[in-house]
């Protein structure tokens, strides 16, 4: 009985034309739910999207040393020691100095820095989906593996059971006469093989469940077959023209190529005359003591005030601002070489990845009619064996042969689905609002906290204290082996 269902589990898993998963249950885990649980969850995810609102941080970074600036000094000074000669020196003086400086021209330093840090924020929100796009790839590995794995597993139990049955008829038949040791020690040896076999796939099966714990947060249960992907491309032309469009990493790329420009721009500026207003307002207090015993001759408080222009002409700093533009001219440089070798990164991993996915779909064909053949042929191999026609090596390589084809067919589908999404991800369709995800709210936008912060100028605005939103598995249990509705571990 329980040789039967193992059986039709994993006739039902090969079979299945677009699922890895043994069944689908009513309340089974979806593809779907574990990327929502990713893009929750995850913590490679939450720690880019904190590192881009920090970059985020450098346009206002920017923009300060182009904005007017206040400053107040105080100064208290007691004279433990004063001149001879002096009859009129103060015992004490209070000094209060306020100061407004108003940039007006920096040679283009503050601009060009400012476009500099746009265009590194548009580099990293790009960043950002390419970080998203790669963990969902990993999730959709992670959950095809589950099942591969899964499949894999009760292929290889349902081996054993096979095994173990032919060995006990093999037994049988040796013991009245009809078959020799030989057959018996080969059906032996091929149960062993399986056996060995089986523990490798379990192990398989368990490391391949904590991918998907560490990935997604939470335990796999019973995974449904996943959905047909949208969007795949009819040929890899129209692969390439949207990769070079739309590919996050060659965005980013361009964007940072376009910010180191910019750089170039502001270091040329430290060469160039600025020019600032000032004003000042200064207010001193003696206490009483200046002038000493004719201190009621003096005024003891007294209030100035200044305003003025600041024009500064750089004429020798040593070559420091050539080197600088030269510095950063040769990394805008890099920059551009850079953006070239994105380009030739992603045509290849476009193509290459292409070519996977129509390799696994053709190799899925070929393992279905591998499937077919093999079945006919163990069961003429075995009635053919019955009659004497064969030997029982003869059935053991059909039934090896039964299970290779069988394995291949299912390591096929997972290779096509996760290549056809890989290709997605190339492609700049993979990402939560190409898969019409929706995680109980709104997706996550960068550009809504790059707009809180744009305009920021207060000197005390300041976020929440600083927290991990993404959750922990150390109170997971370890993942087991078990093939259906997961069970609780001993203790």
């Amino acid at each position: 009985m329980q040789r039967a269902q193992r059986l039709r589990a994993a006739t039902l898993m090969v079979g299945s034309a677009s699922a890895l998963a043994i069944s689908a249950p009513a309340q089974a885990d979806t593809l779907r739910e574990a990327l929502i649980d990713a893009y929750n969850t995850n913590p490679t995810l939450e720690a880019a999207r904190d590192n881009q609102r920090a970059t985020d941080e450098n346009v206002p970074i920017a923009r300060a040393p182009g904005l007017p600036s206040a400053s107040v000094t105080a100064t208290h000074l007691e004279f433990v020691r004063r001149s001879a000669n002096s009859f009129t020196a103060p015992l004490r003086n209070l000094g209060v100095n306020g100061q407004i400086l108003v940039p007006v021209y920096s040679g283009g330093a503050v601009r060009n820095n400012l476009r500099a840090a746009k265009e590194r924020v548009a580099a990293g929100q790009a960043q950002l989906r390419n970080t998203e796009s790669a963990i969902f790839s990993q999730v959709v590995a992670a959950y095809l593996d589950v099942l591969r794995t899964e499949a894999l597993v009760a292929l290889s139990a349902n081996q054993v059971d096979v095994l173990a049955i032919n060995l006990e008829a093999t037994s049988d038949r040796f013991e009245i006469g009809d078959l020799t040791r030989t057959d018996v020690a080969q059906s032996q040896s091929r149960l062993a093989v399986a056996q060995g076999d089986l523990q490798l796939a379990e192990a398989n099966l368990i490391a391949a469940r904590e991918t998907y714990l560490q990935l997604v947060g939470s335990a796999p249960g019973q995974l449904e077959a996943p959905p047909p992907l949208p969007g795949l491309p009819e040929s890899v032309g129209e692969a390439i023209v949207s990769a070079l469009e739309n590919n996050p990493n060659l965005i980013a790329a361009k964007e940072t190529a376009e910010a180191a420009g910019f750089d170039t721009k502001a270091a040329g500026a430290g060469r160039l005359p600025t020019v600032g207003v000032f004003s000042n307002v200064d207010y001193s207090n003696f206490f009483d003591t200046l002038g000493g015993p004719i201190a009621s001759n003096f005024q003891q408080r007294e209030t100035t005030a200044n305003v003025g222009v600041r024009l500064s002409i750089p004429l020798f700093q040593g070559g420091l601002p050539a080197a600088r533009q030269r510095q950063a001219g040769a990394r805008e440089s890099a920059a551009l070489e850079q953006v070239i070798e994105a380009e030739r990164s992603v045509i290849r991993e476009t193509r290459s990845t292409y070519s996977n996915w129509q390799a696994a779909n053709a190799v899925i064909e070929s393992s279905k009619k591998a499937v077919e053949a093999a079945e006919l042929s163990l069961e003429g191999v075995r009635a053919e064996n019955s009659i004497g026609n064969r030997s029982i090596l003869d059935v053991l390589n059909a039934e090896q042969e039964l299970l290779s084809a069988r394995a291949q067919l299912v390591t096929a589908r997972r290779n096509a689905y996760v290549a056809g999404f890989n290709l997605l991800a190339l492609m700049g369709r993979a990402e939560a609002r190409d898969l019409n995800l929706d995680p109980g709210g709104v997706l996550y936008d960068p550009m809504d906290n790059y707009e809180r912060v744009y305009d920021r100028q207060w000197d005390w605005d300041r976020d929440p204290k600083a927290k991990a939103d993404s959750t922990r598995t150390v109170d997971i249990p370890a993942a087991n082996a078990t093939i259906g509705p997961q069970l609780e571990p001993d203790g």
